[in-house]
C-alpha cells in the first residue's frame, strides 16, 4: 500500500474517509479472527454480550465454573481495551505520530502468537478458560477501543449489533413519508452516506468470517498470520515515522 495512505489511515492526523477504510479493514480482520478463532476456542470472543449473559446463566444455576470462564473472557477484553487507553494516551503526550498504529502493532504481534503458538497455548490455563481465550479476548479489546477512540465512538468493528442498530435507524429513516411537507416541521432524512458505510462494515465483518472460518478449516492456528501481516502493513508507516523522529534525536545529542 502507498506509503502516504498508510500514514493516512492510522497516523494521527484523522479523516472521516480515513476513519472509514481504517474501519473497513479492521471489520475485515475482527470477523476472520472472530470466525477463525470460533473454531479454535468453541467460543466467539469478540462480543462480551453473550460471554455475560452465558456467565449470568451459569451463576443462576450453580454452575460456578463457565460463570469464571466468562469472567475471565471478560476481564482479558477489558484489560485489552485498557492498554489500547494506556498506549494511545502515552503516544499523544509525548507527540508521537504512531497514537493508533501502535495498539495495531501490539495486536499484529499478538494475532502472530497465536498462529504460531496457538495449538501450545489451548492446553495451557489461564483465568479459568484457556490462555488462547484470553488472548483473543485481549485482541477483541485492544482493537475496539483504537476504533472506538480515533472514530470517537462513531465506528465499531469487533461487533455488530450496534452497527445494524444504526442501519435499522436509517433504514427508518429512508422509508419514512413525510407527508406534511410545510415548513414548520423538519424533514426525516436518512444520512444514505453513513447507511453505505454501516452496510460496508457488516460486509467486510461477514467476508472477514467466512474468510477465517475456511481458513482455520484448512490451515489452522496458521491462518491467522496474514491478518497480523496486513496489521502490520496498516501500523507500520507511523512507527517507522516515530522511530526516525527518535533516532534524528539520538545523534544530535
Amino acid at each position: 500500500m502507498p506509503i502516504n495512505y498508510a500514514r493516512r489511515l492510522t497516523g494521527p492526523q484523522r479523516s472521516a474517509e480515513a476513519n472509514r477504510h481504517l474501519g473497513y479493514a479492521l471489520a475485515f480482520i475482527a470477523g476472520a479472527t472472530n470466525a477463525g478463532g470460533f473454531l479454535a476456542v468453541h467460543q466467539y470472543t469478540s462480543h462480551m454480550t453473550g460471554i455475560v449473559s452465558a456467565a449470568a446463566d451459569s451463576l443462576a444455576l450453580g454452575d460456578y465454573l463457565p460463570a469464571f470462564a466468562g469472567a475471565g473472557a471478560l476481564l482479558s477484553f477489558v484489560s485489552g481495551a485498557a492498554v489500547t487507553a494506556i498506549m494511545v494516551n502515552y503516544a499523544r503526550r509525548h507527540r508521537m505520530a504512531s497514537e493508533y498504529a501502535l495498539p495495531l502493532l501490539l495486536e499484529a504481534i499478538l494475532l502472530l502468537c497465536f498462529g504460531v503458538l496457538g495449538a501450545r497455548l489451548a492446553g495451557i490455563e489461564g483465568l479459568f478458560v484457556p490462555v488462547t481465550v484470553m488472548l483473543l479476548c485481549f485482541i477483541m479489546g485492544l482493537q475496539n477501543a483504537v476504533m472506538t477512540k480515533l472514530s470517537r465512538a462513531e465506528i465499531r468493528t469487533t461487533h455488530l449489533t450496534g452497527t445494524v442498530t444504526d442501519i435499522g435507524i436509517e433504514l427508518g429513516k429512508l422509508v419514512y413519508w413525510n407527508i406534511d411537507a410545510s415548513n414548520d416541521k423538519a424533514r426525516v432524512v436518512a444520512n444514505r452516506t453513513r447507511l453505505r458505510q454501516l452496510l460496508l462494515l457488516v460486509l467486510a465483518f461477514f467476508i472477514g468470517g467466512v474468510v477465517g472460518a475456511v481458513g482455520f478449516k484448512h490451515v489452522g492456528y496458521l491462518s491467522t498470520v496474514p491478518l497480523a501481516v496486513m496489521l502490520w502493513a496498516l501500523a507500520i508507516v507511523p512507527t517507522l515515522d516515530d522511530l526516525r523522529v527518535f533516532m534524528r534525536r539520538s545523534l544530535r545529542k
